[in-house]
C-alpha cells in the first residue's frame, strides 16, 4: 500500500494542477490555444470617473467654466480633453484649461449654442455646484511639440486647449496668438492671456484678416488652430501641416447607400444614403453601444471583417483603422462591408 506521505504529496500536486489549469483557463477559455487579445468592440475606451462640480463661473457672455473635483486624477498634458457625460445621457468633449499638475480637480469651459444639440444649453442650464458627473478621459490629440517656434489661432471657445499650451511654454519660447471672437466681452480668459504676452497677442473682435495677421509666420513654426469651422478651414487652406482640433464632425455621415453585413448575426442590411451605419446596426440590434455620435468616443468603435472604410471619425489610430471603424459617422467606399457584429 502506499505510504501516507506519498499519497499526501500525490494529492497536493493534484490541487496545485487543478488550481492552476482553472486560472490558465479563466485567462484563456480556449487553452491550449493562446490567449486572445480582449475585444474593443461596442465598449468605452477609458475608465469612467465620477467628479463633483465643485464650483461653477461664468467667464465670458454665453461661457461657463467648471472644476470637477476628485481623487488621484489621471494625469494630463496641454492639449488634452475629457467626455462629460451630462444628466440626460448625452456625452459631449470638453478641452481642459486648468493646471495639468493639480491632480485633485479638471476645469473645462463651454459655450452656450444657439440651435445645437443641446449639450452646451444642458451645461448652461442644469448642471449645478454640488451636481456628480460622469467623466471619460483624458484623452490627448492636440499636444504640444517642441518647435522653434509656435503659431497659436483661436476662435471664441477655441482658447481653452492652447491656455494651457501658452502657461507651459519655456521661458524664451517664440510665440505669438491670434485670438478671434464677436465681442471682446465674449471671449474668455482674455485678460490672462494679455498678462501672458501683450506684444505677442492679436486680439479681434469680429472676423480676423489671415492674409494680414499670418503673412510673416517664422520658419519651422508649428501652427496649432481651434475654433469654428470655417476659421479652421482657412488656416488649413494657408498652413497645410496645421494641428487642429475640432469637436464636431469632420464632414456628414451621410453618402452612397451600400450593403452591410453582420457577419455573427446572420443578417444582411442596406446602409441608406441619408443615414448612418449606427442607425442601421441599431435598428437590427438595438443594444449596440454608442455613445457621442461624433466620431470621438469610441464607445461605438466595431471589427471589420471585409471592404474598404471611409474613416470620418476624430479617434483611431492608422493601426487601429487597419480592421476596425467608428459606425456612427464613418461609412464604405466599396459597395459592400462586412462587419464582426
Amino acid at each position: 500500500m502506499p505510504k501516507p506521505l506519498t499519497v499526501a504529496v500525490l494529492a497536493g500536486a493534484a490541487l496545485l494542477t487543478r488550481r492552476a489549469l482553472r486560472r490558465r483557463v479563466r485567462v484563456s477559455p480556449l487553452w491550449p490555444l493562446p490567449a486572445l487579445d480582449p475585444p474593443t468592440s461596442g465598449r468605452p475606451r477609458t475608465r469612467a470617473l465620477r467628479l463633483r462640480v465643485a464650483a461653477r463661473e461664468t467667464v465670458a457672455d454665453g461661457v461657463v467654466q467648471l472644476r470637477l473635483e476628485g481623487r488621484d486624477l489621471p494625469g494630463w498634458e496641454p492639449g488634452a480633453h475629457i467626455d462629460l457625460v451630462l444628466p440626460s445621457g448625452l456625452v459631449r468633449q470638453y478641452s481642459l484649461c486648468g493646471d495639468p499638475a493639480d491632480s485633485s480637480s479638471y476645469t473645462v469651459a463651454t459655450r452656450l449654442v444657439d440651435g445645437g444639440r443641446g449639450g452646451s444649453r444642458e451645461v448652461h442650464e442644469q448642471v449645478r455646484v454640488g451636481a456628480e458627473l460622469e467623466v471619460r478621459g483624458p484623452r490627448n490629440r492636440f499636444p504640444l511639440v517642441e518647435a522653434p517656434a509656435y503659431v497659436f489661432v483661436a476662435g471664441g471657445i477655441g482658447i481653452t486647449p492652447m491656455l494651457p499650451m501658452l502657461r507651459a511654454l519655456p521661458d524664451g519660447a517664440d510665440w505669438r496668438l491670434l485670438y478671434a471672437g464677436r465681442t471682446r466681452e465674449s471671449m474668455p480668459f482674455l485678460a490672462e492671456i494679455e498678462e501672458l504676452g501683450a506684444d505677442r497677442v492679436t486680439v479681434v473682435a469680429g472676423l480676423p484678416d489671415l492674409d494680414g495677421e499670418l503673412a510673416a509666420v517664422p520658419e519651422g513654426a508649428v501652427v496649432y488652430c481651434c475654433g469654428p469651422e470655417g476659421l479652421m478651414a482657412a488656416v488649413a487652406e494657408r498652413f497645410p501641416d496645421v494641428r487642429l482640433e475640432r469637436f464636431a464632425p469632420r464632414a456628414s455621415a451621410k453618402g452612397e447607400a451600400f450593403e452591410l453585413e453582420l457577419r455573427r448575426s446572420g443578417r444582411t442590411l442596406t446602409v441608406p444614403a441619408d443615414s448612418t451605419v449606427l442607425a442601421a446596426v441599431r435598428a437590427e440590434l438595438p443594444n449596440t453601444l454608442y455613445s457621442c455620435e461624433q466620431g470621438f468616443c469610441g464607445t461605438c468603435q466595431q471589427r471589420v471583417l471585409e471592404g474598404e472604410v471611409e474613416h470620418r471619425d476624430e479617434l483611431l489610430t492608422d493601426a487601429e483603422r487597419a480592421d476596425s471603424m467608428l459606425i456612427c459617422v464613418s461609412r464604405a467606399r466599396s459597395v459592400r462591408l462586412v462587419l464582426d457584429l
